[in-house]
């Protein structure tokens, strides 16, 4: 039986451990905020801007030395969205640059009087996004890493019963009035000028729009206070120059905290009093509670009376003042998420009223509590479908005030992996030949794209010179720069007419896709139909059935799919394998292509008919048309005129002389083989030797046998060469690399044998 009495115990030292510790005096706080004034002084958009960054992280960047970088990298949002989540939501990588830069921006300051609309159609899981976000934000917001800070008065009797002689009778005739109702005991009052000295001696009041302590300082003496407190450093450059931080010199305390400011310093004999009356306390968000985080779905109604006030703590502030009726504690709901964030899930019914509520408020930060002018500053965040975008129509001063962000289907086809992948299991990848998975979400995201791309057309021109590798409208080609990759098969020309420029023209064309073709809904329905048709223990799915599938079983969907994409798909595919099966049965002789490298940099700089040392192998060399010719053939392929050939060999002469031996060999020091030029002919030289490397195999009807008998007691019957070779290219498809099982590399071997891929891609 369990020892109920130490259970209790441990659970009262956790208890303890979580609870909230006792307020900080303001002294204590400027020291806390003097030892991390980076982590302190934040408000609700530096808080944010945080929460997100500490969750995701640095983005990665595939192509870091790209001149021609767009900043379009990988972020890894999974702590953010999808661990611990009940339902987790996946961002793909078009979501997540446009959300980081719009985070970014909240926190620069330029974007910090605005509403920030998520925009989308049903389906694409804007209420999920919210949801998380919001469910993170209060998680980080406990944290020590995300603790901000809240004013509470500590109003103290012992200061404020200090009175003149002429004042006490008229304070103790209706002190003695209110003495029951306060619980307060003559004696409390020994001498009715002095301090009390128990847990009673004040009377707290804390501030109901969480103002930042900071914003206790008279903004008049601010630049002067900070001044003093902070050493010179590079935090301090930062306080006083970047617009992030204009909240600390510009903001005004809320209307009760002024009040309380105004009337203490004019009773007190000393401003150090006053500071003594003001303790800071962590601010506790919670959603529940509508306590710094409020959500308002549409059916949830405008409230009667959007009032607040407390009446036993306003009489005693009245009491404490003498009823001097400078201090009126009223303010609104708006208050409780001052500092806080303030959201509407989906802009319908009630919500549409109160986005409309929220003008003025945005705009000026103020809003009307009778007769009061109370501060709001605060994260504004609301969703919205596009057939709502009626109901901010024609209010053009509003419409400047928000900051529409677009959070379509997804477009990302690996984010469209992930989804399936968490809802059907990460083992549904066994049951598919690679690419075969990620080509069915291909095949899904197609419909979601628009069928022209503007973009894309200015940059590649003529789409039919990709013929066998992409489709006519270059949805393939766009899928893949949405996923941050530069596919292989591009020339040598578009790869360097890919510039920064053109880059962001086909990332922006994002911002106007995603909003039609299959929702996110029916895309899981449709994977699940097809997963269970094919999904077999003795079979995987490849491409075959993903095409039979859509043009055979359901035909209704290929309506949507744009014409001509299953067949594109198909090339794609086709030249992806193809290029992973010669990849894995090339045997890399590196030393003869490192001297056959090292030799033509050294030879291109030398006549025609010139005898040379080679400094970098130290072989003698006869530079002749032949020599240089040969090598050329390996990097430039056999087809390759005389003219190609003749201004390769003047680029990369240009190439070494100017950057490759002045530079990299002699100023930094590198080897040969370290120098950017040494790498790129490296690159072309083992590209064309791999397209010729099936050319052996083809015409062997035992090296296919071979490959379908592999593995099995038959397997032993074949040529030792064969079996060598057979034997090479499964482990190589099988390795971390292309991550084949040995039975789909013995399926994807046969199916680009049978299909006669080599010859099909040949040029």
């Amino acid at each position: 039986m369990a020892d109920t009495e130490k259970v209790l115990r441990q659970l009262s030292r956790a208890m303890v451990e979580r609870e909230v510790r006792a307020p900080l005096t303001f002294e204590e706080y400027l020291q806390l905020l003097t030892a991390n004034p980076q982590a302190v002084m934040r408000n609700i958009f530096q808080i944010f801007h945080d929460m997100v960054h500490s969750y995701v992280g640095e983005g990665a960047d595939e192509y870091p030395d790209d001149p021609e970088s767009i900043n379009f990298v990988n972020y890894d949002c999974r702590k953010l969205f999808v661990e611990n989540s009940d339902r987790p939501f996946f961002a793909d990588r078009l979501f997540a640059n446009r959300l980081m830069n719009h985070v970014a921006a909240m926190k620069s300051g330029a974007r910090q009087n605005k509403i920030y609309i998520f925009e989308g159609p049903p389906g694409s899981g804007k209420s999920t996004f919210l949801n998380n976000l919001l469910m993170k934000f209060e998680e980080y917001a406990s944290t020590e890493a995300g603790r901000c800070y809240e004013v509470v008065w500590r109003l103290d009797r012992r200061i404020l019963g200090r009175f003149k002689e002429h004042q006490v009778g008229a304070f103790m005739e209706k002190l003695s009035h209110l003495l029951d109702e306060y619980e307060l005991e003559p004696q409390d009052f020994p001498d009715n000028k002095s301090a009390l000295h128990r847990s009673g001696d004040y009377v707290e009041v804390a501030c109901p729009s969480h103002d930042s302590p900071i914003l206790m300082i008279n903004k008049a003496h601010r630049r002067a206070f900070f001044d003093d407190l902070f050493q010179n450093d590079s935090f301090k450059w930062r306080l006083f120059t970047e617009k992030e931080f204009d909240w600390v010199f510009k903001d005004s305390p809320c209307t009760i905290c002024s009040s309380l400011l105004q009337a203490l310093l004019s009773r007190l004999d000393h401003p150090s009093e006053l500071f003594k009356m003001i303790y800071v306390r962590p601010y506790r968000f919670n959603r529940r509670l509508g306590e710094g985080i409020t959500v308002f779905n549409p059916g949830d109604r405008q409230m009667k009376q959007n009032i607040q006030t407390n009446e036993l703590l306003q009489r005693k502030i009245d009491l404490l003042l003498r009823d001097s009726n400078e201090v009126k504690y009223l303010y609104s709901n708006l208050a409780r998420t001052n500092n806080g964030i303030y959201a509407l899930m989906d802009v319908k019914a009630h919500n549409a009223e109160r986005l409309l509520d929220l003008h003025n408020i945005i705009s000026e930060g103020i809003h009307k509590v009778e007769d009061l002018e109370e501060n709001v500053r605060s994260l504004f965040i609301a969703l919205m479908n596009p057939e709502d975008e009626r109901t901010i129509e024609g209010v053009q001063s509003f419409t400047d005030r928000i900051e529409f962000i677009n959070i379509p289907y997804v477009m990302d086809l690996n984010t469209e992996v992930e989804i399936y992948r968490n809802i059907f299991g990460k083992h549904i990848d066994t049951s598919f030949l690679p690419r075969v998975l990620h080509n069915f979400a291909r095949v899904i995201i197609s419909t979601r794209m628009n069928i022209k791309s503007d973009a894309l057309l200015e940059w590649i021109g003529d789409p039919s010179k990709y013929r066998l590798y992409c489709d006519e409208k270059l949805q393939i080609l766009k899928m893949e720069i949405y996923t941050g990759h530069i596919p292989s098969w591009l020339t040598e020309e578009d790869r360097k007419r890919l510039t920064a420029k053109r880059r962001r023209r086909i990332i922006a064309e994002s911002e106007h896709e995603g909003d039609r073709g299959f929702s996110g809904r029916e895309s899981i329905k449709i994977f699940s139909d097809f997963y269970s048709a094919y999904a077999r223990k003795d079979k995987m799915i490849n491409m075959s059935h993903l095409v039979t599938f859509f043009t055979r079983w359901h035909k209704e969907l290929k309506e949507a799919i744009p014409e001509g994409f299953l067949d594109s798909l198909v090339h794609n595919y086709d030249y992806q394998v193809l290029q992973e099966v010669k990849e894995s049965l090339y045997y890399y002789n590196e030393e003869q292509i490192e001297r056959d490298i090292l030799n033509y940099m050294f030879a291109v700089n030398f006549e025609i008919g010139s005898v040379e040392i080679c400094r970098f192998t130290g072989e003698k060399l006869e530079i002749t048309e032949e020599f240089l010719t040969g090598i050329e053939g390996r990097l430039l392929g056999g087809k390759a005129d005389y003219d190609n050939r003749m201004a390769f060999r003047l680029e990369t002469q240009k190439e070494y002389t100017g950057r490759a031996l002045t530079q990299e060999i002699l100023v930094d020091g590198k080897s040969p083989k370290e120098t950017h030029l040494y790498e790129s002919l490296h690159e072309r030289y083992v590209f064309n030797l791999k397209e010729k490397v099936l050319e052996p195999f083809l015409e062997n009807a035992n090296f296919r046998r071979a490959i379908k008998d592999y593995d099995t007691e038959a397997f032993k019957t074949y040529d030792k060469r064969i079996r060598d070779d057979v034997t090479f290219l499964i482990n190589n498809l099988s390795s971390e690399k292309f991550k084949y099982t040995k039975q789909a590399a013995k399926e994807i071997c046969v199916y680009v044998i049978d299909n006669d891929l080599a010859r099909k891609f040949h040029v």
